[in-house]
């Protein structure tokens, strides 16, 4: 099987099955969202937080080490496996410990119990990463996505039965445990791998150097995401952060199902070819087009319609999360371009690199939301605009020492999905203007469908039978499947 073929057949199971995912998960939150309040939310993301925080201690990097690497036996998994499970373990302890004072700190006796039920996932990591990393380095991504799929099945409803029993936030941390309990039992039935305490020194230091690098720069990149949602915790409470996450989230979710799942075999592949910059370089701007064809859409429409589809999807106590929806959507245009310089960095051990970008990322997050808070959430979601404007123009110029691309190159990169947008801009300007005054705040879901259905059928239109040079390839691919005259 060619790299393009093996490329696009993992990223037709990975992006599949994260989109049917990310639909149940989206129509489980809308439920969720009428069931429980912000502050349940709030709560949860203030636990993140510092979990997830710690959860980048407990890889150390090393499953991402271990896809990377060209060579690795059964032995390397094993010594990985043990490294992370002794880790687990302590950080569980330390959860454990600081629970009461963590609880005293936010001025809530719930935290305790929360903090201490959460961090049990520490001790499931270890076994869930040895049979997932197995099966990435195999690119077997048609498993992983089943039992991701299935997984957030049963978490997504046993979080509803729950909700509906009147477990409030607890709904939200329980149903997770079930969630990771399964996938981890599935995992373990169709990997050769076995759970073994083998300790090597050299194996370990050998993946622990890029490893830590990860690490490094997983952990700035973490902090920086989540300086706004801390700074909102202490100064602004948990209603404001579940408004804020709930909005942020949202403005990120063609990032989540489609960018973040065709990561991962398009990072494989350059690791593969790391010693070809050409090759590199057609898969970084491969990934960049057809990014903006297949995301950039989603953003568009979530930035035109942020107001109507917050107030109609979650009621009207989550308005305020459609001011950060509004501001935060647009900024897709630059995860299309900065998200694949990720993947050129790490595919020829470059993140050093990166860690400076995500440390001052970092910095211009933290600044910009303390300041911003002074505007409420608007003044926030323009701190993170800030910041992603010089993230995405200092990795892009890193990524560009190795693939030694010419602006031009990335103009033709951009041009099609540019036009394509553009298009669809147009149109549902033109929308508005034809439909009755007062029809979008009348008839708010007919509003939504009929922009939304329009929109997109003028955007196939233009895709399928106007394309440009970049995307003629992917449209003719797409009217064999849909058996249209080529």
């Amino acid at each position: 099987m060619s790299l393009k073929q093996s490329i696009r057949n993992s990223s037709k199971w990975l992006v599949g099955s994260n989109l049917i995912s990310q639909i149940i998960q989206f129509l489980f939150g809308i439920v969720l969202a009428r069931l429980l309040v912000p502050a349940d939310f709030g709560m949860i993301v203030t636990i993140q937080i510092f979990t997830g925080f710690v959860s980048l201690v407990a890889s150390g990097g090393l499953g991402q080490a271990l896809i990377r690497s060209k060579e690795a036996g059964e032995r390397d998994f094993q010594v990985v496996f043990s490294v992370q499970l002794a880790v687990g373990i302590a950080i569980y302890a330390g959860f454990f410990l600081i629970a009461p004072w963590f609880a005293k700190w936010f001025g809530s006796p719930l935290y305790e119990d929360l903090l201490r039920i959460s961090a049990i996932s520490f001790l499931m990591r270890p076994f869930l990463n040895l049979h997932n990393v197995w099966l990435h380095r195999e690119m077997q991504f048609k498993a992983t996505s089943t039992i991701s799929l299935a997984a957030n099945l049963l978490s997504g409803v046993s979080s509803i039965a729950m909700a509906m029993a009147g477990f409030g936030v607890w709904s939200l941390v329980l149903s997770g445990l079930l969630g990771s309990i399964l996938n981890c039992v599935l995992l373990m039935r169709i990997t050769p791998m076995r759970t073994k305490f083998i300790f090597d020194r050299s194996i370990a230091r050998r993946h622990s150097g890029f490893g830590i690098k990860i690490t490094l720069n997983d952990f700035i990149s973490y902090m920086r995401h989540q300086t706004s949602n801390f700074i909102l915790t202490k100064l602004a409470g948990p209603t404001t952060v579940g408004l804020f996450n709930k909005g942020d989230s949202l403005a990120k979710l063609p990032f989540s199902t489609i960018s973040g799942p065709i990561y991962q075999p398009v990072f494989r592949s350059m690791a593969a070819e790391q010693d070809n910059p050409d090759r590199i370089k057609y898969l970084y701007f491969r990934m960049v087009s057809l990014l903006l064809l297949y995301t950039m859409p989603i953003y568009v429409g979530m930035w035109w319609l942020a107001e109507p589809l917050i107030v109609t999807l979650y009621g009207t106590q989550w308005a305020g999360a459609a001011i950060p929806l509004e501001i935060l959507s647009p900024l897709g245009f630059l995860y299309c371009i900065g998200h694949p310089c990720g993947a050129v960095l790490g595919a020829t051990n470059r993140v050093g690199r990166e860690v400076v970008v995500q440390t001052i990322t970092w910095i211009i997050v933290g600044v910009g939301c303390y300041v911003g808070l002074q505007w409420g959430l608007a003044g926030v979601s323009f701190g993170i605009v800030l910041s992603q404007v010089y993230s995405t123009t200092h990795m892009y110029l890193l990524s560009n020492a190795v693939i030694k691309a010419t602006p031009r190159e990335l103009i033709s990169a951009l041009a099609p999905g540019i036009m394509l947008n553009s298009v669809l801009v147009g149109t549902i300007i033109l929308i508005d203007a034809v439909l009755p005054a007062g029809f979008r705040s009348d008839s708010t879901v007919s509003y939504i469908l009929v922009t939304a259905v329009l929109g997109g059928l003028v955007y196939a239109a233009v895709f399928l039978f106007f394309p440009m040079d970049a995307l003629r390839d992917e449209a003719n691919r797409w009217k064999r499947m849909l058996r249209i005259a080529v």
